[in-house]
């Protein structure tokens, strides 16, 4: 059962990640107007649409599940930042954009916890509180 779940958090993160690749990597209106208001279009939005791309492939990964799930985590957590400070959280989608970041910052946060004794030694001697 452990480890269905921990497949499934990391199938939904990967999933919703490449989800909205379509639309950073062709330049949707949307996904331009979203990095504008942020003063990061279009390196921004290609940028982050390539750390989504490599935080998926390393989140399915069992090797590479730690790294990709911390990637995920760092993404999401700007994400949300954008949304509460800069973005709005709402916009024009409902807010849909937001509860992704937040179900896939979940999800990647598990996935990390779950995953943590495969960090590399050299990772964990700097943090080891978080990583026992």
């Amino acid at each position: 059962m452990k480890t269905t779940t921990q497949w499934i958090a990391r199938i939904i993160a990967a999933a919703l990640m490449l989800q909205t690749l379509y639309y950073k990597f062709t330049g949707a209106s949307e996904s331009v107007e979203l990095f504008e208001q942020l003063g990061a279009e279009p390196e921004g939005r290609i940028g982050t649409g390539v750390f989504e791309l490599i935080a998926s492939v390393l989140i399915l990964i069992p090797a590479t599940v730690w790294l990709g799930a911390l990637l995920a985590v760092g993404l999401m957590s700007g994400a949300i930042l954008s949304h509460v400070f800069v973005i709005g959280i709402t916009r024009n989608d409902g807010g849909q954009l937001f509860w992704y970041a937040v179900i896939v910052l979940v999800c990647s946060l598990y996935s990390f916890w779950v995953n943590r004794k495969q960090t590399p030694t050299s990772v964990r001697k700097f943090f080891p509180l978080f990583l026992q």
